[in-house]
């Protein structure tokens, strides 16, 4: 079991090195993990991003004020409740993220398309969906 993990560890980190973007902006690992969580759950306020980052209030919102600094992402109020301040990305940031933590399209379409039969991109397509369903419910607290 630990070997197919190593291994697909392994695969996943081979598959990003080589399909993804090249980075312009100098970002922290830490910002990228805080626009992810943005992005992926919803209402999302201090207190999520210091819990999903595992460190505190005050240090959480240091790292938000740097976001919001600059450009990435805004602050707005709760439609459900307006005392609520929820974070939300620009589309600045939205761009920053995904050239941080998707892969590049071109070098993605020359892979699927031009490299792989249609047999074999439904098996991708297969696997990734099936992790993807069972991914959601690892890990959560």
């Amino acid at each position: 079991m630990l070997r197919e993990i190593e291994q697909l560890n392994q695969l996943w980190t081979d598959i990003y090195y080589h399909l993804r973007y090249t980075h312009h902006e100098k970002i922290t690992h830490q910002s990228i993990r805080i626009m992810q969580v943005i992005e992926k759950e919803n209402e999302v306020g201090i207190k999520v991003i210091a819990k999903a980052i595992q460190v505190s209030h005050n240090t959480a919102s240091e790292h938000i004020k740097r976001l919001i600094e600059k450009g990435y992402v805004f602050k707005s109020r709760s439609t459900k409740d307006e005392r609520k301040v929820i974070l939300r990305l620009t589309d600045l940031g939205s761009d920053v993220l995904h050239r941080h933590s998707s892969l590049d399209e071109k070098k993605l379409k020359q892979l699927l398309f031009e490299k792989m039969s249609d047999e074999e991109r439904q098996l991708i397509f297969a696997a990734f969906a099936l992790m993807r369903g069972r991914a959601k419910t690892v890990g959560r607290n």
